[in-house]
């Protein structure tokens, strides 16, 4: 295999994606795409909320109004006085937004209903802000049948707050404090980027190869160099253009965002604290988070510095060193065999059944990945790092974590080794089936192919 012939497969293949129209329109959609989803959450949540709503309340308790406090998004006028089923068709007259009416305490249940009227339904916030209130009214009262004064004191002193510190030793002993949930984080978001670059990078090739031998374009170019030139020529140009679309979009994105920021102020951008909060809590709450325990991290100054010190602490030269092996590696191997998948059919639509044993490790090493943080060390999860159809994903989500040199070097080496065994096999698979036609591809013609010298 003369190099020669694949830089120049190489750069044809580099040059002809990146001056598509679709490649340039992904590498400057996507980064806007990722800015705003970085920016428009905080954006909607300052801009949607409620605005000078009027209440009119009618409290039968006697014990709710005095908990209900006026706000610039809503205020609270009171009723009580006055019947409710006069209330009902006056409030609107009266320029208010809603009616709101709690019932009288209930002497056995020790506790109220609460009822709202209006012409259009409620904002969530708005309900929910309102039962709390309500809840909160009811619990005093029923502190205050008690008739212990300071039972509501004693009740939030006897609450146990205790937060957990965590720490790692370095090999000269000294200690640094850590967060957990940082290493989570980046482990999930390492995997998840790996994933989708193999997979979408890898289909690239397959879709390439089956474009050319459906034009009857590799005829032509097989006639000029080696079947073996033209896919290794392919693969490793389709890695440049990912790399290259990969590093512009992380610039494009940082680049967004940042001045976004500037333009408009960071505090403008995060908007009311009190939304904030709520965005925090619905996104927590939708990923199964306890979202006292995340805030009141987040809040507290020495869970932040653990955050900033566990963000210091990372070696981040070994984690993108890490990333550029992997996926170079990773995108290699799988590369190859959709490359040769490719080269087996005459269309898109009679790849599925070659693509199965192919797909399958690739999503089983996503899976894994996706729980590694929960046991690094795991035997799944250590062996998901080693064995080189699952290794490129796992690896990279058990590297946050702490992970010998020794498993490094042996992860890389097995996957070396691999790429180059099935490099070998999908090139001659790739030879044979590049120049076939006429004939829908099985897997015992795969194994003859292999098989021929």
């Amino acid at each position: 295999m003369k190099m020669k012939n694949v830089n120049i497969i190489l750069s044809r293949e580099y040059l002809t994606r990146v001056k598509k129209k679709s490649f340039l329109l992904t590498t400057f959609l996507v980064p806007i795409f990722f800015a705003a989803m970085c920016i428009l959450p905080s954006v909607i949540m300052f801009m949607a909320k409620d605005e000078g709503k009027k209440i009119a309340v009618v409290d039968q308790s006697g014990i709710v109004m005095p908990y209900l406090e006026d706000s610039e998004a809503v205020t609270y006028s009171d009723y009580s006085a006055e019947p409710v089923d006069s209330m009902k068709v006056r409030f609107e007259e009266l320029g208010l937004d809603a009616l709101v009416v709690v019932s009288p305490l209930d002497s056995v249940a020790r506790t109220v209903s609460v009822v709202s009227y209006s012409n259009k339904p409620l904002s969530v916030e708005l309900k929910e802000r309102i039962g709390s209130k309500a809840e909160e009214a009811v619990e005093d009262y029923r502190i205050s049948l008690y008739d212990m004064g300071d039972l509501k004191q004693i009740m939030n002193d006897v609450q146990a707050d205790v937060s957990v510190s965590t720490y790692t030793l370095d090999e000269s002993g000294e200690e640094k404090i850590t967060s957990s949930e940082v290493y989570m984080i980046i482990s999930m978001v390492l995997a998840i980027i790996i994933y989708m670059f193999i997979a979408m990078f890898s289909g690239m090739v397959m879709q390439s190869v089956i474009e050319e031998k459906a034009s009857r374009v590799v005829e032509v170019l097989v006639s000029s160099v080696k079947a073996t030139e033209l896919m290794f020529g392919k693969i490793i140009g389709v890695a440049c253009v990912a790399l290259t679309q990969f590093f512009l979009w992380i610039v494009l994105t940082l680049v967004l965002v940042a001045g976004f920021s500037a333009f408009v102020g960071f505090d403008s951008l995060m908007g009311d604290p009190a939304q904030t909060e709520q965005m925090m809590e619905m996104t927590a709450q939708m990923g199964g988070v306890d979202v006292q325990e995340m805030t009141e991290v987040m809040a507290d100054e020495s869970g932040m510095g653990a955050v900033l010190s566990t963000l210091g602490n990372i070696n981040w030269g070994q984690m993108i060193l890490a990333f550029v092996i992997y996926f170079a590696l990773g995108y290699l191997l799988y590369a190859s065999f959709f490359a040769a998948i490719g080269s087996a059919v005459e269309n898109e639509a009679d790849t599925n059944q070659l693509q199965l044993p192919v797909t399958i490790p690739l999503m089983l090493a996503f899976f894994i990945a996706l729980y590694a943080f929960n046991a690094p060390d795991s035997a799944v999860v250590w062996w998901g790092s080693m064995i080189p159809f699952t290794s490129p994903i796992v690896m990279l989500a058990r590297i946050p974590f702490g992970v010998p040199a020794w498993e490094l070097v042996l992860s890389i080496a097995l996957l070396v080794g691999t790429f180059v065994a099935c490099g070998w096999a999908s090139a001659k698979i790739y030879k044979i089936g590049i120049l076939m036609f006429g004939k829908k591809t099985t897997f015992k013609d795969l194994w003859k192919w292999l098989k021929q010298k």
